[in-house]
């Protein structure tokens, strides 16, 4: 048992532990917290970086009109009309009114009807059965 501890002293001497003197504290999770508090103006920045991923997602997705809807659900476990539905619920919380329907125009860039008869072939077989699959594992 003295063994060890002496083992234990002579590795934190060597790595300059109780050798030096007591420990610092180190800082608690909390005051970490408190000290990453944005300030008002950080959060505006941070808002404004945040629009700007959401419009360069957007973008993006709107670039990529190959990639279908079911197959980011199977992927991703999102796809764009649970974007339209997270807008609206946005929305709500701030007591913004803001419809279904106008939310996906905002996603899809046009009406959605449209953009499904455009873009949106029925799902395949194939598809179906690994949508399936997700959901049961909670994608």
């Amino acid at each position: 048992m003295k063994a060890k501890r002496r083992a234990k002293r002579v590795t934190r001497s060597k790595a300059g532990g109780a050798a030096r003197g007591p420990k610092k504290k180190a800082k608690s999770a909390r005051s970490k917290r408190a000290a990453a508090v944005p300030t008002a103006s950080a959060s505006s920045q941070d808002a404004e970086l945040q629009a700007a991923v959401l419009r360069r997602l957007l973008e993006h997705l709107d670039e990529r009109k190959d990639v279908q809807n079911i197959e980011l659900m199977i992927l991703a476990g999102f796809c764009r009309n649970c974007l339209s539905r997270w807008w609206v619920e946005a929305a709500l919380e701030r007591g913004v009114e803001l419809d279904v329907e106008g939310a996906r125009k905002k996603v899809y860039g046009m009406p959605y009807d449209e953009w499904k008869s455009r873009h949106q072939p029925p799902a395949t077989e194939d598809q179906l059965r690994r949508f399936e699959q997700a959901q049961r594992r909670g994608g």
